[in-house]
């Protein structure tokens, strides 16, 4: 398979019209903001050239309660189901449904300081944004 680069320092970037550019997120469960410790719960990967948003996530529990025994799982739950909710969009989303999936990305990944916090923004190519958001839950978060 032919990387990007190679596509570029040859001059056939046609060749790679079946890639696209995407960007993704993890989201991270910092159940103790003055420790810093994280447990990974999620995905955001958006796809700009493809209208594509989507979020994905799968909390450990267990790993969660060994670094907070008393963290709120239910409270963490339902914010990683609004940040899936988001990337939907339409009315189940609020007003902020309505906004172009770009938008919501740039507003979900923006930094705060709550327990479930976005990570850096990384970028890369993809065939199938859909599969993109299984295989890095699947890698990074599972």
């Amino acid at each position: 398979m032919r990387r990007y680069s190679d596509a570029v320092t040859t001059g056939r970037v046609g060749e790679e019209r079946d890639r696209a550019v995407f960007e993704y997120a993890l989201l991270r469960v910092v159940p103790r903001l003055e420790r810093g410790e994280c447990v990974n719960a999620g995905v955001i990967v958006y796809c700009q050239e493809r209208g594509f948003l989507a979020a994905r996530s799968a909390l450990d529990e267990g790993r969660l309660l060994a670094l907070d025994p008393g963290a709120d799982v239910a409270g963490v739950l339902r914010a990683l189901e609004g940040v899936e909710a988001m990337c939907r969009g339409g009315e189940g989303a609020g007003v902020a449904g309505r906004d172009r999936p770009g938008q919501r990305f740039r507003w979900l990944t923006a930094p705060r300081s709550t327990i479930v916090q976005p990570g850096p923004v990384h970028g890369g190519l993809t065939e199938d944004p859909e599969a993109e958001v299984v295989r890095l839950l699947d890698r990074l978060v599972r």
